[in-house]
């Protein structure tokens, strides 16, 4: 049972972690009902960017994890205005492959300024051997703790953003209807530069936060990249809420889940940890071809 419990707490750690990077797709998404792809480079070039501050200068970890997001705010809102916008937003193929372009271009870049070696990076947690808390056998790491406590306060400022300001109102009637948005006197290439912005500065926090548990190098975003995709088509690619529930889903599904089948069914010891990924993209195919909207996205009603 500890185990178990153990275990739990690990995925649902995990989840948290696919979260913050799942509202950063679903931001985009509710705008441009597009996939950014550029999501995952973007959120490793913010945590190498904190890397520069917080260890190469000396600032504060999370001063360093701060900064660095808002540089990739700043690229990211640079990208939106000079690669993105000249495109007919009902085309979307353009737009895709230039963010597939983009996330190509950042790795090669962090490549070739940053090297190829892996890197450690510290948590801004308390991360010690007794930085715990016992429950009934299983320990609740301060770290995993931690990231817990950043999902909570992203989807609290998103909600905050978009009800309780007014380029937040704006970014939901463009997201609504960009049409109707443009009718009403909604500058909808500024609105759509502030949810580009928005959604790399949260990947930017994901990135400070994911590169402890891993090692940092140019790839290191790619794997929980596919895990954010699933947990956002779970939840529904519209929905903020249903990107967090999809996290903690996914997270709990690879952690405890999956290992626990392949110890205890017959037949399924081929459940291996590096069939995670087989795991996240059936769930992804299962989910598009049963329930397209996701669990809480919003189901698209069409005149015919």
């Amino acid at each position: 049972m500890s185990l178990f419990l153990q275990r739990m707490i690990e995925g649902l750690s995990n989840g948290a972690m696919y979260g913050v990077v799942a509202v950063a797709l679903v931001i985009i998404f509710k705008a441009t009902t597009l996939i950014n792809f550029a999501q995952g480079g973007l959120a490793m070039f913010g945590a190498y960017m904190a890397n520069v501050f917080a260890i190469e200068q000396g600032l504060p970890l999370i001063v360093g994890i701060l900064l660095g997001a808002a540089v990739m705010a700043v690229v990211a809102s640079g990208i939106e205005r000079v690669l993105v916008r000249p495109f007919d937003p009902a085309n979307h193929l353009p737009v895709v492959l230039i963010t597939f372009g983009i996330a190509y271009i950042l790795q090669a870049v962090a490549a070739w300024k940053f090297g190829t070696e892996f890197k450690s990076f510290p948590s801004p947690f308390p991360s010690g051997p007794n930085d715990h808390i016992e429950i009934a056998g299983a320990r609740l790491r301060y770290e995993r703790l931690g990231v817990v406590l950043v999902l909570m306060i992203m989807v609290g400022l998103v909600h905050l953003i978009l009800n309780k300001t007014k380029i937040g109102l704006a970014f939901r009637a463009v997201s609504s209807n960009t049409e109707s948005a443009k009718l009403v006197g909604v500058k909808t290439g500024r609105t759509l530069n502030f949810g580009w912005a928005l959604a790399a500065m949260f990947g930017g926090v994901a990135g400070g936060l994911v590169a402890h548990f891993t090692q940092l190098d140019s790839g290191f975003m790619d794997k929980i990249l596919i895990f954010s995709f699933a947990a956002a088509t779970l939840g529904g690619l519209d929905s903020i809420n249903g990107a967090v529930i999809g996290g903690l889903i996914i997270g709990l599904v690879e952690s405890p889940v999956q290992p626990m089948v392949r110890d205890y069914v017959p037949g399924f010891h081929f459940l291996t940890s590096d069939l995670a990924l087989l795991v996240a993209f059936l769930l992804i195919l299962a989910v598009l071809l049963v329930k397209p909207a996701g669990l809480f996205g919003t189901t698209r009603v069409e005149r015919v």
